[in-house]
């Protein structure tokens, strides 16, 4: 029976209340995770079976034991810690009392999901230096369920089908070209026995497509690139040539070529009854379009599909339906793989079957998902670079952002990461509001002069990344503090305007789950876990988390019982890529990576948080002259900022190289960063991109900016402005 007719049976149970998985295997048989179960999800409460809990991927659940009235009796039930301690992005399935979760560096564990019991686990070894492929961490999102099989997409970009019970590998493949910078931390999804899995990797200038996989034996079904390869022609997909035709197509196929990007890293969303499947596509490689797609005049021109695009093709074959391109010709990085909600609703006294997206460009978006129809759109965040959306559904631009066109810096917002970025927003359907984790976040876009593609290791974006470096000046540093913001936003999609929202401390803050206890939970990078009110956004709960928490949570029932758990553990993009916590009104945040979960009356507790001890800033002399330090930043910036944070100010859970022992040795330094010495925890050999005197003015830059920060130690914020 195929998917359709499935979707089509599913309304003769739909009415059904499914205690439990149990119940579904009764009725359709001992077969393991079956089409009608993911297309029926909806009515099963107690589990949660695919990413999105449906595929409709509201993350809401009917569960209403837990509730606004009785909330306040929440408490811990069991947590288990976690053996990666990097970023945590996953979100959990449940199925019949047991909980599979991924971590850090692409492991699997399994537990008893009510009482916490380890029952077994899976480590596929990614080699370490994967990690300088990952543009955000060696971070993993979850997991799919098929029969008897999860499937697990690695860092490395295998995919790996385990037996749900046991963990064993059942089989693997190599899913993406593993000489180019690709990764895979998305969670796959399985629509009729096809396993469909995306990748990421676009930074690095490879070129993005989606594939599916035969879930009994990983044999690749089809592929569907979202960006052409520049060689075109009548025989190529129709859809293809089309997207050709608005690009510069030697960048793509010539000497110097990339990929172009287009990556499909994260969202999907998947609608039975119309059978499509809806991809979200990234950002353009370079981001900078004059060097994607140049005019006649030398600056960009062309939208450059299907960059920045929602995607709907068939999952049978990978056939092209239609498409709604967010920011046509997207030189700001801004990625439109932001979460998909799927629901149904009536606009103007019709009803409408829409998708749902508040992509990294601050608008969000209600477009018709059967024919790809602009519906409306409004900014749920600040901008400033697109006044509006006019009614054929494109953007109304600012011409000053076109830093493409004007080839001069722009400060813009929202900066590349978005007004929203990779974190689930959820959807109350009785409330009808989508919960956003939305945040402001600007960023100066520099072109840089004279740029080259390095496929080996650096970030292709045409900019020049040194242009956002902070001055040591805390002062500075806490001014810029001001401008970046956080929040929590209940957005109207039929009003196109937010009922209500909560402030936080920082702009990175975790994905959401709403209930039918007229309740909202998050976490954030305050270390704290929260209930909110879903109609009222009043604050109704607070757990202290111990670490920054950007997963999404869940909820589930196991003998009557509900619960609701998140994987916390601080990570990603931002903390990476921000000065180790300084810009975040609370301070540093931590990494503890643990599984939580919560049940009223939970008596559980956690121990003491362990102090935080930072490496002494003693840094050698800086004896080199302006000109290699200064080249030196600039190589840092492209090279080494995204792991070690600009102006090496590093993150606290990843090495901050200002206090490196290897600073003060020449040879050291060396043979960690030309030799390859720590590529087992992640710190590749960069010999392939930088030479050995480049390599040393980067040490020089550090040397140099650990100084400064030295300088500062222990001064007031007026005496450092004076000491400048």
């Amino acid at each position: 029976m195929t998917i359709k007719n499935w979707a089509l049976a599913v309304t003769a149970w739909g009415a059904l209340s499914l205690a439990s998985c149990d119940a579904l295997t009764d009725v359709m048989g001992d077969d393991g995770i079956t089409g009608a179960m993911l297309v029926g999800a909806e009515a099963d409460d107690a589990n949660w079976m695919t990413h999105g809990r449906t595929y409709s991927e509201q993350r809401y659940s009917p569960l209403d034991q837990i509730n606004a009235e009785n909330v306040g009796s929440l408490g811990l039930a069991w947590f288990a810690d976690m053996d990666t301690a990097r970023g945590q992005e996953a979100t959990p399935l449940v199925i019949d009392g047991k909980l599979y979760l991924t971590t850090a560096w692409s492991k699997v564990k399994a537990f008893d999901a009510a009482t916490g019991e380890a029952l077994w686990d899976f480590d596929p070894q990614v080699p370490g230096e994967t990690a300088v492929k990952a543009c955000c961490d060696t971070v993993n999102r979850g997991l799919a369920a098929w029969g008897d099989s999860l499937f697990l997409g690695t860092l490395d970009g295998r995919l790996v089908a385990l037996d749900r019970d046991t963990g064993e590998v059942q089989w693997e493949t190599v899913t993406v070209d593993q000489s180019q910078s690709y990764t895979v931390t998305g969670a796959p999804r399985v629509i009729d026995g096809k396993v469909i899995i995306g990748n990421g990797g676009a930074e690095f200038g490879v070129r993005g497509y989606v594939a599916a996989y035969d879930a009994e034996s990983g044999e690749e079904l089809w592929r569907f690139y979202t960006v052409p390869e520049g060689t075109e022609d009548d025989q190529s997909p129709e859809y293809l040539q089309v997207a050709a035709e608005t690009w510069n197509t030697e960048v793509l196929a010539g000497s110097d070529a990339i990929g172009g990007g287009g990556t499909v890293w994260d969202s999907m969303a998947y609608d039975p009854d119309l059978d499509m499947l809806y991809i979200g596509v990234g950002n353009g490689s370079p981001w900078n379009r004059a060097y994607r797609s140049p005019g006649e005049d030398g600056t960009g021109d062309g939208d450059n599909l299907y960059l920045s695009s929602i995607v709907a093709i068939r999952p049978d074959t990978g056939e092209y339906v239609w498409h709604y391109q967010t920011t046509p010709g997207e030189t700001w990085d801004y990625t439109a793989t932001q979460h998909i909600v799927l629901a149904d609703m009536e606009i103007d006294g019709e009803e409408r079957q829409v998708l749902m997206q508040a992509p990294k460009n601050g608008f969000f978006y209600v477009i018709d998902r059967a024919t790809g129809e602009f519906i409306s759109g409004e900014p749920y965040t600040g901008l400033n670079w697109a006044t509006g959306i006019d009614e054929s559904g494109r953007p109304i631009e600012n011409p000053e952002t076109r830093i493409d066109k004007t080839g001069e810096p722009a400060l813009v917002l929202p900066g590349p990461l978005g007004g929203h970025n990779w974190h689930p927003m959820a959807y109350h359907p009785g409330e009808n509001l989508v919960y956003i984790p939305a945040f402001e976040a600007g960023w100066i876009y520099s072109p840089q002069a004279n740029w080259k593609p390095d496929t080996a290791r650096g970030f292709n974006i045409g900019m020049d990344m040194a242009a956002n470096d902070l001055p040591p000046d805390l002062g500075i540093r806490r001014q810029v503090e001001g401008t970046i913001k956080g929040m929590l936003v209940a957005w109207d999609p039929i009003a196109q305007e937010a009922r209500w929202s909560v402030d936080h401390s920082g702009p990175w803050n975790g994905g959401l789950l709403a209930t039918g206890g007229d309740l909202v939970f998050q976490g954030n990078q305050s270390s704290t876990f929260k209930a909110y009110n879903a109609a009222s956004g009043e604050e109704l709960w607070s757990f202290g988390a111990q670490t920054g928490i950007v997963a999404p949570p869940i909820t589930y029932k196991v003998d009557g019982e509900q619960y609701v758990a998140v994987l916390a553990g601080w990570g990603g993009a931002f903390s990476t890529s921000t000065d180790g916590g300084l810009i975040n009104k609370d301070g540093a945040v931590r990494n503890i990576s643990r599984l939580l979960v919560f049940k009223l009356g939970g008596e559980a507790a956690l121990p003491a948080m362990p102090e935080l001890a930072a490496m002494p800033l003693d840094p050698p002399v800086s004896r080199a002259s302006a000109e290699t330090i200064a080249a030196g930043g600039t190589d840092y910036a492209r090279y080494c900022a995204v792991c070690h944070g600009p102006a090496a100010v590093g993150a606290t859970y990843l090495p901050d190289l200002r206090r490196s022992g290897a600073l003060g040795n020449r040879g050291t330094w060396a043979s960690i960063v030309h030799e390859g010495a720590l590529s087992a925890n992640g710190m590749a050999s960069f010999s392939d991109s930088l030479s050995t005197e480049e390599i040393e003015a980067l040490r020089a830059y550090v040397i140099h900016r650990a100084n400064e920060d030295k300088a500062l130690e222990g001064a007031s914020d007026t005496e450092q402005v004076a000491r400048r």
